[in-house]
């Protein structure tokens, strides 16, 4: 490809509006263009990247013996209603009417759609198992798109679903997308590591995250310094040694005292002098149709994936401020336990046994300390809601618990038969009996691939692509393109070399050769040719 002809918009200066390398580097690299707050355009270099990732992702997908097709990505109502999931998705869900009023949804996964089409088109255990994907434009109304395309209200995903007769039929090609995805990372470059995760919104068990290291990731790898250990922080257990966490104190009755304007645990640790773990913070949760009381310790964090586990639930959600006032009869920043009524309070391990803590009144302003639980207010239970810390053992007992942050770039789940018994996608087994297909779902962020390749992958000059993704292997640049020798010597280069089927962009602009140089550092092609004066030089772009 000629540059003067190939549409690469660079940037000199830095676009105020991106915050994280791989944003500005894209919009600096003339990779995209935004169109609207999380939607963007991928311009001819950045397309050509996204189609190298995702020609790795069809290979070992293909390998693993998947089979591609393509959904629509407009989703009718009825479809999610029959799932459960139009009233509980949420927000993201981008939801619209035709002129008919028929509700629709665009779709920001597939479960629906493939669930149904397998209803339809698959009666007998004899055509199981199977594994279908596709590589398509999904949509999610994010609240706060940011990142570029790392959190995009629009993006381009690979999922995949496999249908089965049995649970050893899943696992086995559960494993298959396992190492699948692995071989695609890594031909991708990228440093990654795969934990053991929630499945969210989408719901089963037994799931994994493949998430790539990066100061600005937005998850929370918790893993051993030990063992091979790794998950979400969302997902981690913590273990619980029985009474460790109790602090000596004398028993004392309870008491009421005046806190004026001391409404945060580092407000009662300076007000009272005491240690942050003396002082159960309770937070108030609507989980579903009932309101829950969560305890935790003052130095933890309560885990709301957690507190939705716990009771099964679609939603889990913080507590309106106003919801507080109206129907507990509290006062935000002064919530408690003690005589609340009509609530489900629970409380996670690390509050049990305490002596003397200290929780809100339930009035402005007013404390109660010499706490103890279960004498003064009634638990339902006790259980693992906090979020795991650095210094924790490893819940799988080998060293203990270090963090790291990462970009989630693909998430394998078995769904089992939360969609078919939903739906209705049944087979006939051999014994002629009706049975509900057993699911898995296997998703890759194909855009947010490639800003996490970049965002590992870059120098102060630019991008540096490794060769498995760059948009070309070589560039080709002509210093002088006014010198005839130069340019004839550059022209029968770039013609030997696309005979010989090697990728070339040719710099045969009439531009400073100090514009190309800049242009050539911050595009990033692995390897460029460059014919002077002294008519050839070969250099290497791995910085």
């Amino acid at each position: 490809m000629r540059q003067q002809h190939f549409l690469i918009p660079t940037l000199r200066d830095l676009p105020s509006d991106a915050e994280v390398t791989s944003h500005q580097l894209m919009l600096r690299a003339g990779l995209i263009r935004q169109l609207a707050s999380g939607v963007y355009t991928y311009l001819p270099l950045g397309h050509k990247v996204l189609r190298k990732v995702q020609e790795i992702v069809r290979q070992e997908m293909d390998r693993a013996g998947g089979q591609e097709l393509l959904m629509p990505a407009l989703h009718p109502a009825e479809l999610w209603k029959e799932s459960g999931r139009w009233d509980v998705y949420g927000p993201e869900l981008m939801r619209l009417k035709d002129r008919h009023d028929r509700e629709f949804a665009l779709g920001p996964t597939h479960e629906e759609v493939i669930t149904g089409l397998l209803r339809d088109e698959v009666k007998s255990y004899k055509k199981l198992p199977v594994t279908l994907y596709q590589i398509q434009t999904k949509y999610r109304d994010e609240r706060r798109p940011r990142f570029g395309v790392l959190r995009s209200r629009e993006f381009i995903m690979k999922d995949a679903y496999s249908f089965h007769t049995s649970a050893e039929s899943l696992d086995q090609t559960y494993q298959d997308m396992y190492n699948a995805y692995s071989a695609i990372f890594s031909r991708c470059a990228l440093n990654f590591r795969a934990v053991e995760a929630d499945s969210g919104a989408i719901g089963g068990t037994g799931t994994h995250e493949f998430m790539v290291l990066s100061e600005i990731g937005e998850d929370t790898i918790a893993y051993s310094d030990s063992s091979d250990y790794a998950a979400n922080i969302e997902k981690a257990a913590v273990i619980v040694k029985e009474y460790d966490q109790v602090i000596p104190a004398e028993q004392k009755s309870v008491e009421k005292i005046d806190t004026p304007n001391v409404k945060t645990v580092n407000d009662l640790v300076q007000f009272l002098q005491v240690e942050a773990k003396q002082i159960i913070k309770t937070v108030a949760f609507e989980v579903d149709d009932r309101i829950v009381l969560a305890l935790v310790r003052g130095d933890y964090e309560i885990n709301d994936i957690k507190i939705k586990n716990l009771f099964h639930a679609d939603m889990a959600e913080l507590l309106s401020e106003e919801r507080i006032v109206k129907e507990l009869g509290s006062v935000p920043g002064f919530l408690g336990p003690i005589d609340v009524t009509g609530v489900t309070v629970v409380a996670d391990y690390s509050v049990k046994g305490m002596l003397a803590g200290v929780v809100g009144a339930n009035e402005k302003d007013k404390h109660y300390i010499h706490v103890q639980p279960e004498r003064d207010f009634s638990i339902e239970g006790y259980y693992d809601l906090r979020n795991i810390v650095i210094g924790d053992p490893s819940p799988d007992g080998q060293g203990i618990i270090q963090f790291a942050e990462g970009i989630e770039v693909g998430h394998v789940f078995k769904l089992g038969t939360k969609y078919s018994e939903a739906m209705g996608a049944t087979y006939l087994d051999e014994n002629g009996k009706e049975q509900s297909m057993i699911m898995g779902c296997y998703g890759i962020g194909v855009s947010r691939t490639v800003a996490a390749i970049i965002e590992q992958n870059n120098d102060e000059n630019g991008i540096i692509w490794p060769l498995s993704v760059a948009p070309f292997q070589i560039h080709l640049i002509a210093v002088n393109s006014k010198d005839e020798v130069q340019m004839e010597v550059a022209e029968k280069i770039y013609q030997e070399l696309n005979e010989k089927g090697f990728e070339v962009l040719f710099d045969d602009r009439n531009e400073r050769a100090g514009v190309k140089f800049k242009d050539a550092d911050l595009i990033g092609i692995p390897l460029r040719i460059t014919v002077g004066k002294k008519r050839l030089n070969r250099s290497s772009n791995v910085r």
